[in-house]
């Protein structure tokens, strides 16, 4: 009997850590050298479930107390099977005022899941086939037309797709 009930337990767990990312499509981290080189673009390569469902993307980035900044520039390209691109430029803030990193984590890592597309309209994948999301960082000092070549901070830098709360 008493065996029983621990397995039931363990099953338990594992059927609620599971469901509790229920929304999840796609979900891929890569892991950043000590430094982010502005030319390296980290790639996701994925191919949607469908062409009628609406989703929503995120940019997931880790980084530690070396990240020196309050805010993160991003070139994001998204490339679409048939060959349309489209490239954004966006900006995302990662520290308050005062200092403290923005994200979740009791650690001195923090992750931050930053909308991509889907926030203000669900997100269809119109094409069939595989996607290429490439990102970069485009970061520069403040007053300088230079960019930085090495950013410090980023461990990590994730893709994901969640089913969009609409459908």
């Amino acid at each position: 009997m008493q065996k029983s009930k621990y397995w039931f337990i363990c099953l338990l767990f594992i059927v609620m850590a599971v469901s509790c990312d229920a929304n999840r499509v796609f979900d891929e981290y890569k892991s950043v050298p000590d430094e982010w080189n502005k030319d390296n673009k980290i790639e996701f390569k994925l191919t949607p479930p469908d062409s009628t469902n609406a989703y929503n993307l995120f940019i997931n980035l880790r980084n530690t107390e070396a990240y020196k900044y309050s805010n993160l520039f991003l070139i994001v390209e998204l490339n679409y099977p048939n060959g349309k691109t489209i490239k954004d430029t966006l900006e995302y803030k990662m520290a308050n005022p005062d200092g403290t990193f923005l994200g979740t984590g009791f650690t001195d890592v923090k992750e931050n899941k930053l909308w991509y597309k889907g926030y203000e309209t669900p997100f269809v994948f119109e094409e069939s086939g595989e996607y290429t999301i490439n990102i970069q960082h485009a970061m520069r000092q403040n007053g300088s037309v230079k960019g930085i070549d090495n950013l410090e901070g980023i461990t990590d830098v994730g893709f994901r797709i969640e089913h969009s709360q609409t459908h």
